[in-house]
């Protein structure tokens, strides 16, 4: 009987200690299981960062294309506002930008301020955003598209606004419009984001946003001193041409970073970005011929930038052959859009409305229309392959994208104009922005 009472403990303890030792291995599976989650993934970091690298160059070449457009005694006014977006929108967006845009949701309106001045935005994977990168990465690369989303404005108000006023609206209109939009759209619990919405790169946020601001800002800032009596044509389309080739080249980490990892998502997004591009820059140019008789390179240049702003929302959810659809439509819509401007009355400098509003919203109709879950399966299906709420849902935001820019711009501008002024003197209007407010010349000839 001892005997048997000796091997019922002993086999009692061998099996809590094998049940100890169960629970701590799974504990450690877990753990482990987790960590690898979390993991670093290299290969989609450097992807990541490469991409960051591509968004930034974007700005530098909206200079370039924005610079060669303008007259001669402005070329280094207009290249300073994008250049300096550069600077005020990556402070802007370490000390709040980001937690506004991205941080735990407060309302499905806007992030809270926990990550105000980058606190807990660190060196490790944030799995609601990113699960294979580093936080600051995601955060980084999300900076550039904030950098160059109110930069894209100045194009409607080149050559006549104050460089003060400049960096203040940079302030306020990335504050009240672009954190709020961005966290609508992609911040988790973003009210659009629940909606079932889709803008893979920022149709909403970056091209409709800006456009329909840029038409606000040319509304209310008025006309260049002799607009439709003097000649104001561009002083170097091969700067512009350029510029257009920078953005092109951008574009890939734009809409290819948009996966978030380098995979195959990614390299749809990168094809479609340049198919689409291609077809746009064709559709431009032919529509162009036929309307004024020859094909000009500012007009194959614009085309470009078209197709790659439509793409732009629907790069991540769509296949070869509707990127080109999307492509040749938006360089006929976006064309047609800057001829008919002078009809409307306002002066769109460097056709920012025509290529970003228009095109843009295009690009996010055109999502709810050929999205396909075969591309993306985070995604969903559109119009035309069996699914009419995506569309639905892709016109209430484009509605509401549309309303919110326009009218919080205008409160902006109004603000701005009762206590800073917006434009220029008429004498420095005529000098140019160049010695007026800068005190330099683009060329010493």
């Amino acid at each position: 009987m001892k005997k048997f009472l000796n091997s019922l403990i002993l086999i009692a303890v061998m099996c809590l200690s094998g049940g100890v030792f169960a629970e701590d291995a799974q504990v450690a599976a877990s753990a482990e299981a987790a960590a690898t989650a979390l993991a670093v993934d290299t290969g989609d970091t450097t992807w990541i960062l490469i991409s960051t690298a591509l968004v930034m160059l974007m700005t530098p070449g909206l200079a370039l294309f924005y610079g060669g457009m303008v007259r001669r005694k402005n070329v280094l006014g207009t290249i300073m506002q994008s250049f300096i977006a550069l600077g005020v929108m990556s402070v802007l967006w370490v000390l709040y930008g980001y937690s506004l845009s991205f941080g735990p949701d407060v309302g499905h309106i806007i992030g809270n301020l926990d990550w105000v001045g980058l606190k807990g935005v660190g060196l490790d994977p944030n799995p609601d955003y990113a699960a294979t990168i580093p936080h600051q990465a995601f955060m980084i690369f999300q900076m550039m598209f904030a950098v160059i989303t109110p930069a894209l404005i100045t194009g409607a108000i080149a050559e006549r606004f104050k460089f003060s006023t400049y960096l203040v609206f940079l302030v306020a209109w990335a504050t009240f419009v672009y954190f709020p939009l961005a966290h609508w759209v992609w911040g988790v619990g973003g009210w659009i984001r629940n909606l079932g919405a889709l803008d893979f790169a920022g149709g909403l946020v970056v091209h409709i946003s800006s456009g329909v601001s840029a038409l606000a800002a040319a509304i209310v800032v008025g006309k260049r001193k002799g607009y439709g009596r003097e000649p104001m044509m561009p002083h170097n389309i091969t700067m512009t041409l350029i510029g257009a080739a920078l953005l092109w080249f951008g574009w890939f980490g734009f809409n290819g970073g948009s996966a978030v990892a380098s995979g195959a998502l990614a390299t749809s997004a990168f094809v479609v970005t340049h198919i689409a591009t291609a077809a746009a820059a064709l559709s431009w140019m032919f529509a162009e011929w036929k309307h004024r008789g020859k094909p000009t390179a500012l007009g194959v240049a614009s085309g470009a930038v078209a197709g790659l702003v439509a793409i732009t929302p629907a790069s991540g959810f769509v296949g070869p052959m509707s990127s080109v659809i999307i492509g040749l439509v938006a360089g006929v819509i976006c064309y047609l859009a800057i001829s008919l401007k002078s009809k409307f009355g306002y002066d769109d400098s460097l056709d920012v409305v025509g290529v970003h509003g228009v095109g843009g919203t295009w690009g996010a109709i055109a999502t709810g229309l050929f999205a396909s879950t075969a591309i993306n399966s985070a995604g969903n299906d559109g119009l035309f392959f069996g699914n009419p709420s995506l569309l639905v849902n892709q016109l209430i935001s484009v509605g509401a994208a549309w309303v919110y820019s326009f009218i919080i711009t205008i409160i902006i501008l109004k603000v701005l104009d009762a206590t800073m002024g917006l434009r220029v003197d008429d004498q420095a209007e005529f000098v140019g922005l160049d010695h007026a407010q800068h005190g330099e010349s683009g060329y010493v000839l």
